[in-house]
């Protein structure tokens, strides 16, 4: 899989997991530098407390267009970590 913005490639791996339609990538895939956490969170019954993070490519900002699962719940420990992207970030094989 591929998540890319604004012309860069922002993640791949081969090793993502899909919850609820988003695929969420190892930590390790994001390109370094591209994503700064924010204070922005919200909370999913089954997952828990997402922390986001505003990405930043080729001069321009998408703002809390990334998040992850640091602590997930007991049932989605299989995301722990792992960083899933949306607000026009591409994702694809």
């Amino acid at each position: 899989m591929k998540a890319s913005w604004n012309g860069h490639v922002i993640a791949e791996s081969d090793q993502t997991v899909e919850v609820d339609g988003y695929h969420y990538f190892p930590a390790s895939s994001v390109r370094p530098g591209l994503l700064e956490k924010t204070k922005t969170t919200s909370r999913c019954g089954y997952k828990g407390t997402a922390k986001y993070y505003t990405l930043t490519a080729g001069g321009k900002t998408n703002e809390d267009c990334a998040w992850s699962y640091d602590e997930p719940l007991e049932g989605a420990g299989r995301i722990a970590g792992m960083i899933a992207f949306w607000g026009g970030v591409k994702v694809e094989r």
